[in-house]
């Protein structure tokens, strides 16, 4: 699967038998992934927004827990527009989901449970985020 400029969510398929428990993605292209990090909330309903790259995308991957991941597109780098369509996405151990967010989107995300854990996967190093990051007031 490519990901173009709007976000989507892809499901993650599951495999269950007498061992455990195998979810995977074999339509995900990961080629221009360039890093990764966790991010887990010890508690339930903690929020972490807004925050958004011109130029880098993201890919959320539920490791445990639930999460509502969202998304804006932003119009205005100084004063984005509050009337925006804000993309909601809920993902959880009983329905995983994958969730892309184009450049150009903040991001922000709530742990539905605790001890909720968030794989996030990055198209630019750390130094290219970096110098591409802007924050917004929840």
């Amino acid at each position: 699967m490519t990901f173009n400029n709007t976000p989507m969510v892809l499901n993650l398929e599951t495999f269950v038998d007498d061992r455990g428990v195998l979810s995977f993605s074999n339509k995900l292209n990961l080629s221009s992934v360039k890093r990764f990090y966790t991010v887990k909330n010890f508690q339930k309903n903690f929020i972490r927004a807004w925050h958004a790259h011109k130029k880098e995308s993201k890919i959320f991957i539920l490791l445990e827990g639930a999460f509502l991941i969202s998304c804006v597109k932003i119009d205005n780098w100084k004063k984005p527009s509050k009337k925006n369509k804000v993309y909601k996405f809920f993902t959880s151990d009983e329905n995983k989901k994958i969730i892309f967010v184009p450049p150009s989107y903040a991001n922000g995300f709530m742990s539905l449970r605790d001890d909720s854990t968030l794989l996030i996967l990055s198209n630019r190093s750390v130094s290219e985020s970096t110098r591409d990051d802007f924050r917004f007031d929840p």
